[in-house]
């Protein structure tokens, strides 16, 4: 497996163990990881804190270019709001862990213009499919349903 995918699968896992949806990012700059990150809207009580929003936020502040040669890793496919952000920041390239327990805004970042690679990865999805079943209600909250 790749050595970015894992590090973002040992994001979703410590998000796991804190208590929070498993799904990790990373985001990589020119073969190295300048963000890491996990989702942590129940940790921390957060509207915001998906897993690549974490990992954009632990990157700080870079120039447009670092964004532009950045390839951002996820255990799951990218909703609408970590999406935008992927858009905004002019991030080139989005490799995802696996779409099959919820599939994001895949297609609109590639009418936009970005590479998305899904490895459909079977530890990502066994991550989410044990969550999704122990905690739905959780689950539901992170995407926006009732």
């Amino acid at each position: 497996m790749d050595d970015f995918m894992q590090a973002a699968i040992e994001q979703a896992r410590l998000g796991l163990e804190e208590g929070g949806v498993p799904i990790g990012s990373v985001l990589v700059h020119e073969g190295r990881i300048i963000g890491r990150g996990h989702n942590q809207r129940q940790q921390r009580g957060s509207a915001v804190l998906h897993g690549e929003m974490d990992a954009l936020e632990n990157a700080g502040r870079q120039p447009a270019s670092v964004y532009r040669n950045s390839v951002l890793y996820t255990t799951l496919s990218p909703c609408s709001m970590c999406s935008g952000a992927i858009l905004l920041y002019g991030i080139p390239r989005v490799v995802v862990g696996e779409n099959r327990t919820f599939l994001g805004e895949e297609a609109l970042l590639r009418e936009r213009g970005v590479s998305v690679e899904v490895l459909d990865d079977a530890t990502c999805r066994e991550l989410m499919t044990r969550f999704i079943d122990a905690h739905p209600e959780v689950w539901n909250e992170d995407i926006g349903e009732s």
